[in-house]
């Protein structure tokens, strides 16, 4: 596991780095799709509050390997089938890291969404109510009420999140993408050493998690600076 001409601590870090992107790109697609999923569960339409429901459930309900095969496979197939109109054979496979991103995207945006909503239901009402008495535009009343406040509370089930979406990355191997779990497999296959191979992921996994979490426990920390919490 050195860093020579014979060894694949290289390879090791450039597949976390990986990881880590694959991870990122994915949380924040999530992120989105969760904020508006939240608005869809919260507003006053039906048809949206279904949407909502729909998504979250479908999406919770299907193993995360599956919608990975689904979304590589689904758009491989319309790739090839354009790829076929203009004269082109055979099997065009959908680049891996933007179809795993994505899927991996999806997915945690509907655990997301349920943290954006449970984030913007533990607000008090009695300061929304206050807001519009006050003919305090709705727009603004989300940049100063809603949104700050609801941002305080969804950081621990964000984090949370963020947690899965970094162990959701090693299925994209799957799909041929070289992240972190993908390299250790194909070292251990070279070397015929399984044992420091998985054990250097695992220790690469941890390293990841660990920073990750401090941050996001600093930005707890953070926002509930100046705020009481119960005794």
């Amino acid at each position: 596991m050195g860093f020579g001409p014979d060894g694949w601590g290289y390879d090791m870090l450039a597949a976390t780095g990986m990881t880590v992107a694959v991870a990122v790109c994915g949380f924040l697609t999530g992120a989105v799709l969760g904020c508006l999923g939240a608005a869809a569960a919260l507003s006053r339409f039906r048809a949206l509050r279904a949407v909502a429901e729909t998504y979250t459930t479908v999406l919770r309900g299907i193993p995360d390997l599956l919608v990975i095969y689904l979304f590589y496979f689904g758009s491989s197939s319309v790739i090839s089938a354009a790829a076929a109109l203009f004269g082109a054979q055979g099997f065009v496979g959908a680049p891996a890291f933007l179809t795993g991103a994505l899927a991996i995207g999806v997915v945690s945006g509907a655990y997301q969404t349920q943290v954006f909503r449970g984030a913007v239901l533990a607000l008090p009402k009695g300061e929304i109510e206050a807001a519009r008495a006050y003919g305090m535009p709705s727009f603004l009343m989300f940049r100063r009420i809603i949104l700050p406040q609801a941002a305080r509370f969804a950081i621990p089930g964000v984090g949370n999140v963020w947690q899965l979406v970094l162990k959701e990355s090693a299925l994209i191997s799957v799909i041929g993408l070289v992240e972190l779990m993908r390299q250790a497999q194909i070292g251990a296959g070279s070397t015929r050493q399984p044992f420091s191979f998985y054990l250097t992921a695992a220790a690469l996994y941890l390293l990841i998690t660990f920073v990750s979490g401090r941050g996001f426990r600093l930005a707890e920390e953070r926002a509930m600076r100046g705020i009481r919490r119960p005794v």
